[in-house]
């Protein structure tokens, strides 16, 4: 839903119309009943991600892929 306001009402409440922005809301800022600006959160910029950056950080047993034990597979389909 988008909510629109005078200059003057969002110059009083511009703290309050910058976070209901924030939190997804459409802010429309009017001059004379016609719509001038939209208020919109920026976006932080996303990371880069770095092919290998967890090396070392965890480890894997030899026999993580090894078929479950019978009784262990049985328990999922009970």
């Amino acid at each position: 839903m988008t909510r629109t306001y005078n200059i003057h009402e969002a110059k009083t409440h511009f703290s309050k119309l910058i976070e209901m922005a924030r939190l997804g809301e459409d802010i429309v800022v009017a001059k004379a009943g016609k719509p001038m600006v939209r208020l919109v959160p920026v976006e932080a910029p996303k990371k880069q991600r770095q092919p290998g950056s967890a090396r070392g950080m965890f480890t894997m047993s030899d026999d993580f892929d090894d078929p479950l034990p019978d009784d262990m597979l049985k328990a999922f389909y009970e």
